[in-house]
């Protein structure tokens, strides 16, 4: 299997499994805004955007918010894939940004930080003039809501997704990114004259 075709196959099971996380896993945070709810669909993105940079993450993000927003979370619609986006986005884009420039765990852990900074800055900024117009609830009504259920929820969010990425990336990337099992699989291939795939 060629290394495209392999990036390929993945960044679509890095897909699938957010979609698969976010239908199996998702509870709110605060019982007071109980539309705000924690999922876990941002750890396989995260996962793309550190093995094959952030605008593979972001690709990722955006195929995985429109599949999304038309199975397992149709009833947010537009307005949910959007948020989607724009959320996750800015994440992957910061984290993987940063990861790629600095390539060690040091790296990793400032981009994983500085990206749930920025999307809990970011998402505060796009509830102020998104929320309103989709949902029809007064600007003063979201307003007051950010400093104390917007930005902390989603700042913990990205965090939990961030530490659970940290802790895993590397196993992950070792057997599923490089494919050290598809890679002894194709030298035991060769050594017995086999065709490769």
């Amino acid at each position: 299997m060629s290394e495209k075709i392999r990036k390929i196959v993945v960044m679509a099971m890095l897909v699938a499994v957010s979609i698969v996380l976010v239908w199996l896993i998702h509870f709110p945070i605060f019982p007071a805004a109980a539309f705000l709810e924690y999922d876990p669909a941002d750890i396989p993105i995260l996962i793309g955007a550190f093995a094959y940079g952030p605008l593979a993450g972001l690709l990722i993000t955006v195929v995985a918010a429109v599949i999304q927003g038309l199975t397992v979370s149709a009833g947010s619609g537009l307005y949910g894939v959007i948020m989607h986006i724009i959320a996750t986005g800015v994440l992957v884009l910061v984290a993987g940004g940063i990861y790629k420039i600095r390539h060690t765990r040091v790296g990793a852990i400032i981009g994983l930080v500085c990206g749930t900074v920025c999307m809990g800055l970011v998402m505060m900024v796009a509830n102020h003039f998104i929320t309103p117009a989709f949902m029809g609830a007064p600007v003063e009504v979201v307003d007051a809501m950010l400093l104390p259920v917007i930005l902390p929820f989603n700042l913990i969010k990205a965090g939990i997704n961030s530490l659970v990425t940290f802790l895993i990336y590397k196993t992950i990337s070792r057997h599923v990114i490089h494919g050290e099992g598809w890679k002894k699989k194709e030298e035991k291939a060769k050594l017995n004259g086999e065709p490769v795939e």
